[in-house]
């Protein structure tokens, strides 16, 4: 049975296109420069393309649940997930994530929603699905990487990727020793129940749900998404993140690293992915650091931008998908559990190799 389609706010969409018009109007006024082809450029067209991956991963998730595909995909890692109490749900999501971790988090959304999970179950799950973000995202950053640091890259991608394991297997800990055990058992019984005569139902009623209920959904995630990304695209033609990431900069300090070395490497990493990698290798060709010395000050870059690019990035799409509130909590507490994993993997790290 196909559930009651949800309506748009009205009242927050008028207060979205408020909050965004003032952004744009203040951006005008104190940006000196600002053009509306700079505008569609670096504004409108990269905020067209996130909301038309997020589009394509709540349609995923969508078809993935109304199709009933959610036991065959959830196979993949539910062993694990069954040892963490979380059951088969959150195994398809974390099976989703390795393809779309909008897609994922819709999915999550979705089941919680509708009480097929905990709030607990939810939070351990969208931390759990960092794992396969970090395949999502390899391919792309590995090959650009590598050649510029070479083997002190391949040292970071080892690292961080042991951090990503570390945090796992703490998750799955965690869930077997918190969350209730009877919780996923009772789960499959649910959908052992019935499946037979919901079978074909499901099949019928999955694109008349997709399309009676994307659009809708889109449009109020939309309500949080644009303003959030404009105002962060302001905020940062401002010169805010500069001055954050002055100040970051200007904090650090290490007697194993020189400091303006760390330092230029840490203002690259914040500004943009690629020129931090870019500067540590410069850095390493030149003699100026050692293997050692770059694959921490790369771990250390990692650690400290990440605040910037969690504003820039995920803030949007967090807050959209989930409440803000919701959505908020969920970056803070992920991105601070991966920032904790770090430390700990960069000091063992530095203290043993």
């Amino acid at each position: 049975m196909l559930r009651k389609k949800a309506k748009p706010n009205i009242r927050a969409a008028a207060v979205s296109l408020l909050v965004s018009a003032v952004a744009l109007g203040l951006g005008a006024v104190f940006i000196e420069g600002l053009q509306l082809q700079d505008l569609a450029r670096k504004l409108f067209w990269p905020l067209l393309r996130l909301m038309g991956f997020i589009c394509v991963g709540l349609a995923v998730g969508q078809v993935i649940e109304a199709s009933g595909w959610t036991r065959t995909i959830a196979a993949v890692g539910m062993p694990a997930f069954r040892f963490a109490n979380l059951g088969s749900r959150c195994s398809a999501a974390f099976t989703t994530a390795f393809f779309s971790g909008v897609a994922a988090n819709a999915m999550l959304l979705d089941f919680y929603r509708e009480k097929k999970i905990t709030r607990p179950q939810l939070f351990l799950s969208n931390f759990i699905n960092q794992l396969p973000g970090f395949f999502l995202h390899l391919p792309t950053t590995f090959f650009i990487v590598v050649p510029l640091t070479r083997g002190a890259g391949i040292l970071y991608f080892l690292l961080t990727f042991s951090a990503a394991l570390l945090r796992t297997a703490v998750f799955l800990l965690y869930g077997h020793l918190r969350l209730p055990a009877d919780g996923s058992k009772k789960e499959e019984l649910s959908d052992r129940t019935g499946k037979a005569e919901e079978k074909t139902a499901r099949r019928d009623q999955a694109w008349q749900g997709i399309r009676s209920r994307l659009p809708t959904r889109l449009a109020n995630i939309a309500i949080y998404v644009v303003p959030i990304y404009i105002t962060v695209f302001i905020f940062n033609r401002l010169g805010m993140f500069n001055l954050v990431r002055t100040w970051l900069a200007g904090y650090i300090t290490t007697s194993f690293i020189p400091v303006e070395s760390l330092s230029v490497v840490v203002m690259s990493f914040a500004a943009e992915f690629t020129s931090g990698f870019a500067a540590a290798g410069a850095m390493l060709d030149a003699g100026v650091l050692t293997v050692k010395q770059t694959v921490v000050a790369l771990l250390i870059g990692n650690i400290t931008a990440f605040p910037i690019r969690a504003l820039r990035h995920q803030l949007p799409h967090y807050m959209g998908i989930f409440s803000p509130r919701m959505g908020t909590q969920l970056l803070v507490m992920g991105q601070s559990f991966r920032v904790l994993s770090i430390m700990i993997v960069g000091g063992l790290y530095l203290a043993f190799a």
